[in-house]
């Protein structure tokens, strides 16, 4: 039986010393079933030059100015043929099989909507680290909304290498199920456009979350990426990022927030605004048109958040266990699903032993 068809959408954007390696590695692995596009962003530097070694093998979109991720994702996507979608920074370097054992996970329960990998850190010269630390095992949210990859920075000695239930998957090479992207997107696409970029993957996976969708982190799939930006530090971001990063905290909530999420978080969460708001004022000037452009957005933020809350399945108590907890143990409870409890871990455990490195 022929293989799903995996479209790899890559966003680039002055890339050049990533892109090439990074596509070598998505052409190396034993998948049948692969197409790839990219969408360059306006680069300046060689990326155009690199990519275009690849022309007979992706599909190219060169834009005439630099969109923002999420709005480039959303463009490769509405281009894309598969029935799994994986988006992929051009700074990761998959390893073999990767995509192979997303696509296992996924397949393993229909309310899958996304999976992702371990993520582990590289340098930036491309090289492998000696001794391996994570950098992402899926995203999850602190009950003041703060969200952070699961293990960043921790030393990759078995602590993660359990298959489970995570809130979502970091978009750096997050495999996400096409019934999913069109049951959650909304008028402006599957990623919000508004958000330019950063924390655009949370606000889809809490998005996924309330619609009813699940991610599973499945760590038999490894992959290496560069990360730029340490998660929960600030230093050497670029004046721009911590804008959209300001802006976007607050635009996640205003769409994505519940009543009841509110009511059982509602100290911790106002604490931590009150400190950002804070930050901006006293220490970080350069973020205050955030709230500007925040301004600009609310009346779509508004209109996207009825048309979310109208359609959400998800619980109050269900939504409240995954802004205290990092995981959920992977169990199936939909009645589509005739295999008994520990069939499905059992299953991915099997394939973590044989996909060791």
């Amino acid at each position: 039986m022929k293989s799903a068809l995996v479209s790899v959408t890559v966003v680039t954007h002055n890339s050049s010393p990533f892109i090439g390696r990074c596509l070598d590695a998505v052409f190396r692995q034993e998948y049948d079933s692969l197409e790839v596009i990219v969408v360059d962003n306006a680069s300046q530097d060689d990326s155009g030059r690199v990519l275009a070694q690849y022309k007979d093998r992706i599909h190219l979109i060169e834009n005439g100015r630099n969109t923002g991720f999420a709005a480039a994702q959303n463009q490769a996507i509405a281009v894309a043929r598969g029935q799994w979608i994986l988006t992929l920074n051009p700074d990761v370097l998959l390893q073999p099989g990767f995509v192979a054992r997303l696509v296992e996970a996924g397949s393993l329960d229909p309310r899958t909507g996304s999976v992702c990998g371990k993520l582990l850190r590289l340098r930036r010269d491309f090289t492998i680290p000696r001794a391996p630390r994570i950098d992402s095992a899926g995203i999850y949210f602190t009950p003041s909304m703060r969200h952070f990859d699961r293990g960043w920075n921790e030393p990759d000695d078995g602590r993660f290498d359990r298959a489970e239930y995570v809130f979502g998957a970091c978009a750096a090479a997050a495999l996400y199920r096409r019934e999913m992207i069109s049951g959650v997107s909304l008028d402006d696409g599957f990623f919000d456009p508004d958000f330019f970029t950063y924390r655009e993957d949370a606000d889809v996976a809490w998005r996924g979350q309330l619609l009813g969708w699940r991610c599973i982190y499945a760590p038999q799939a490894t992959a290496y990426h560069v990360r730029r930006m340490a998660n929960g530090s600030r230093l050497g971001f670029p004046p721009t990022l911590k804008m959209h990063t300001v802006k976007n905290r607050f635009l996640m909530q205003i769409k994505n927030m519940t009543r009841d999420l509110y009511r059982r978080n509602w100290l911790s969460l106002t604490t931590r605004d009150l400190v950002v708001i804070g930050g901006c004022v006293f220490y970080e000037p350069g973020s205050l048109p955030a709230f500007w452009r925040l301004a600009r957005c609310l009346p779509r933020a508004i209109a996207k958040r009825r048309r979310i809350m109208k359609r959400r399945v998800a619980s109050d108590q269900y939504l409240a266990t995954w802004f205290q907890v990092r995981s959920q143990p992977l169990q199936m409870q939909i009645s589509k699903i005739t295999e008994p409890p520990g069939v499905v871990e059992n299953r991915l455990a099997g394939s973590l032993v044989a996909g060791q490195r």
